[in-house]
């Protein structure tokens, strides 16, 4: 093969050794941490697209670091998979920046969190190790909590000790299940363990019980960790809370890559064969999948506040993933992996659409999204495209996946997870119809402030450095009332918002997400045939 496994640390590595580099050049020189990020992962992208090259045309690609034994060693895989989850991550990662080179924070310890998020989100993407899997959890995890606390207001810090608590009871979770797996098999290599379990299966015994024992942990831990119903309290207050230039990161990657982890565990680790054949698994993994995916979205539609709606929306949607996991069929499996894909290109764009009405319409909520589409027509624009292919209308990469999900749960002849699916798009297209309604035919009207402490329309604003309110938090609906987004001055300004703190590379974002999300609804064969490999794999062992 070419040198295409050398990349595989270096794609882990570089990352996590660049985030000492802006606290370094900090000592003397001022907000380099930008510049940095952005050059890492610009060459990070390279290099990923050239790995992603020699695996979809010459197979997988494998290093054992240190050149140990796969059987005692720490192991780094490309496959179909894991590639395409390291693409979306670095490209996600890279995207985002443009975002925050004005409308994020811009602090240098602040970037050496970034750098070290992305290095833990390759590295939970490319392990081959059940164990590392848990080291990188937890760099993922503490990278997560930071970030999120990066915001002004106490609600940030509050958010990210709820995440800091909740996730370590998941990761903990997972722990004690690889305990299991080792006691088991005496390994921790996931290929070793695809080998090692139809002989457990069919020996039975205890060592059959301790990997259902394990599958029961892991299952939980994540079902925590991706936000499943009810263990999903801690999301809707980190993206509420986190700065609006955080939100789209942690959105679009952190339960996107733990999404990945469950169904690589699932179906690498223990398989198809284990999965159906314990009685009342897949059943349960359906269940919760669906009770998430209803649960959701009828919380979505209730939400005020646009960030907290997309976050329950997130609910749903990874619960329609996990959903698929669970009906173990090869049209399910790749529904569900195009459907990671699609949403976390879909959430990037919603959430940062979101932000920069934020910083520069001073909208937070449904109702101050009044006129939004006359004032603001190119992020509207943009918004308007996400939240239809969100709803799932083809062409769009919600309709692809979903239509996979859905194929796949006819030929497991669990029909209710096609009627979950037709439900869950009703009420996608509820609380988006909600948006869309405010944003293109509800007229925003000037209204006089009842109180004299009101912030009233300059050109400048009042913004902190992020562009956020003075908080950096949302606005109840009571001063949404105040001085909501119908107090327009008559050059259309609000007066929280500050047009001049857009830059062109926030706006680049939102329509860039919005054309893939659009594209991706047109690719939706080439992705499959990209997976199909992986999948046949999987199923044929």
């Amino acid at each position: 093969m070419s040198n295409a496994d050398l990349i595989l640390p270096l794609l882990v590595a570089v990352p996590i050794l660049m985030a000492t580099a802006p606290i370094a050049l900090g000592l003397r020189f001022d907000r380099t941490g930008w510049s940095v990020t952005a050059l890492t992962t610009t060459g990070l992208l390279a290099a990923t697209a050239y790995l992603a090259s020699a695996v979809y045309s010459e197979g997988m690609v494998t290093h054992e670091l240190g050149g140990w034994p796969r059987e005692f060693g720490i192991q780094l895989v490309a496959d179909e998979f894991s590639t395409l989850i390291a693409l979306l991550v670095i490209a996600t990662a890279t995207a985002v920046l443009a975002y925050m080179r004005v409308g994020g924070p811009r602090g240098n310890t602040f970037y050496a969190g970034y750098l070290l998020l992305t290095g833990g989100l390759l590295g939970l993407s490319l392990t081959g190790d059940v164990f590392n899997m848990f080291v990188f959890l937890e760099i993922v995890g503490l990278a997560t909590y930071a970030l999120i606390a990066s915001g002004d207001g106490p609600e940030s810090a509050v958010s990210a000790l709820k995440y800091l608590i909740l996730g370590t009871v998941g990761a903990s979770l997972y722990l004690i299940g690889v305990g299991f797996i080792f006691m088991a098999t005496g390994t921790l290599n996931m290929q070793v363990l695809s080998e090692i379990m139809p002989e457990v299966l069919a020996q039975g015994g205890q060592n059959l019980v301790l990997m259902q024992a394990a599958f029961a942990f892991i299952f939980v831990g994540f079902a925590l960790k991706v936000a499943q119903w009810p263990l999903h309290t801690w999301q809707p207050d980190a993206y509420q809370h986190a700065p609006d230039g955080v939100t789209p990161v942690i959105a679009a990657l952190v339960s996107t890559a733990y999404a990945y982890a469950l169904g690589r565990l699932m179906y690498t680790v223990f398989g198809p064969e284990f999965l159906t054949s314990t009685p009342y698994l897949t059943e349960i993994v359906v269940t919760v999948g669906c009770l998430s995916v209803l649960a959701g979205s009828t919380l979505a539609v209730i939400q005020t506040d646009v960030k907290r709606m997309f976050a329950y929306s997130s609910v749903a949607q990874f619960g329609l993933v996990v959903a698929a996991f669970g009906l173990v069929t090869e049209t399910a499996l790749i529904g569900a992996i195009i459907h990671l894909i699609g949403h976390a290109v879909m959430k990037a764009g919603l959430f940062a659409a979101a932000g920069v009405i934020a910083v520069s319409y001073g909208a937070r909520t449904v109702n101050e999204y009044a006129g939004l589409a006359d004032n603001r027509p190119f992020v509207a624009g943009g918004t308007a495209l996400l939240l239809i292919a969100l709803i799932g209308i083809p062409p769009s990469a919600g309709f692809i996946g979903k239509w996979y999900i859905a194929v796949g749960s006819v030929q497991a002849e669990m029909w209710p997870v096609a009627v979950v699916i037709l439900l869950s798009t009703m009420l996608t297209l509820a609380y988006s119809a909600r948006l869309l309604e405010k944003m293109y035919f509800t007229p925003a009207t000037p209204v006089e402030s009842p109180h004299p402490s009101a912030p009233v329309a300059t050109d400048g604003g009042h913004e902190g450095e992020d562009g956020d309110d003075a908080h950096g938090s949302e606005h109840s609906d009571e001063s949404a009332g105040d001085v909501g987004a119908s107090a327009f001055t008559d050059a259309g300004r609000i007066g929280r918002g500050n047009p001049e703190a857009v830059s062109l590379g926030m706006l680049t974002l939102v329509i860039v997400a919005a054309i893939v999300a659009v594209l991706l609804g047109f690719a939706g064969g080439e992705l499959y045939d990209l997976l199909d490999p992986f999948a046949t794999e999987v199923f044929n062992e």
